[in-house]
């Protein structure tokens, strides 16, 4: 059910269109929550909290503690667990983990989850069509930024993963990769909660990202990092701060794949980090892997945890 119609109008919900099944079924409560965010002025109210979460100031402090009991954030696991060895909001949301936190898994031919978080979405493309939430989906092309980015991966596999407010906000390797291409896509900051998911067409198609392509044992991977609504900065280990600020023109990047100047990263190594909560897409080519078959839409996820493992000779 959709109130808005490929142009972006508003038109009555159909009523009678065939769905997916994804785990959430919106009301009209979900589209009354999402509706204001097409007027909101996104990157500038981003670029806001960009700068807030950046202060230092005495009140940092009661604001973490706040948020912790909020949002029910769990510090045991942090490498510092004292709201006080923060010195501003942002360093307390991208948090390292203690040394152990998140063990990897001990098969080879396993693909590690990539972050703390929930599947919103999981399972084989549809051709060049990804799920978004049921009865909606998107373009592969569009997301990927063009024909070229896409191609390896039609008929393949993908999952998306959504980072909470309460969740560790660094983005850790599936698997061992080398960088070949980073490509930059600008676009709009809509929410990525499950309300919005679930009503706003083609949202992550939409929205701003940053997409690492890796070469793998399993063939190209792609680690699609997607901005939301006061996620003030997207950052990658071996670029920094990629956005903001948001740029007008899509970016792509080549890196060397031999030599001094390749970045090879092995599972489980951080690859980047939202300076706020956003969303992980994960996409594979076909006939490379298998998702774990028990992973439906809402199953919690560690970083770390097997999410599903290579087949055939891939390894």
């Amino acid at each position: 059910m959709s109130l808005w119609n490929n142009t972006g109008r508003f038109a009555a919900p159909d009523r009678t269109r065939p769905t997916r099944q994804t785990g959430y079924d919106p009301d009209m409560l979900a589209y009354l929550k999402s509706w204001p965010l097409y007027a909101l002025p996104h990157h500038a109210l981003s670029r806001l909290i960009f700068r807030a979460t950046r202060i230092r100031s005495p009140l940092v402090v009661p604001v973490i503690r706040w948020f912790v009991k909020r949002y029910r954030v769990e510090l045991g696991d942090a490498e510092n667990p004292d709201p006080r060895s923060y010195s501003t909001f942002n360093t307390f949301f991208t948090r390292a983990l203690h040394p152990g936190a998140r063990p990897l898994p001990e098969s080879e031919r396993a693909i590690a989850c990539p972050v703390d978080g929930t599947v919103s979405a999981i399972g084989a493309l549809d051709g060049a069509r990804v799920l978004q939430a049921k009865g909606r989906d998107y373009s592969l092309v569009e997301l990927l930024g063009g024909e070229r980015n896409a191609a390896p991966y039609r008929n393949g596999h993908f999952a998306t993963l959504y980072l909470s407010p309460r969740d560790y906000h660094r983005i850790h390797m599936p698997a061992d990769g080398t960088l070949t291409r980073m490509t930059y896509v600008p676009g709009r900051l809509f929410s990525v909660a499950p309300h919005t998911v679930a009503t706003i067409p083609r949202l992550f198609a939409r929205n701003e990202r940053v997409i690492a392509h890796f070469d793998t044992a399993l063939g190209p991977m792609a680690v699609i990092l997607v901005g939301a609504i006061n996620v003030a900065a997207i950052e990658t280990v071996w670029a920094g701060l990629v956005t903001p600020p948001p740029g007008k023109t899509m970016r792509e990047t080549e890196y060397v794949v031999q030599g001094e100047g390749a970045v090879r990263l092995e599972r489980g190594a951080e690859l980047g980090r939202f300076n706020m909560g956003s969303t992980v897409i994960l996409v594979f080519p076909p006939n490379t892997m298998e998702w774990d078959e028990e992973l439906r839409t809402g199953s919690p996820l560690r970083m770390g945890e097997t999410i599903g493992n290579a087949v055939g000779d891939a390894s």
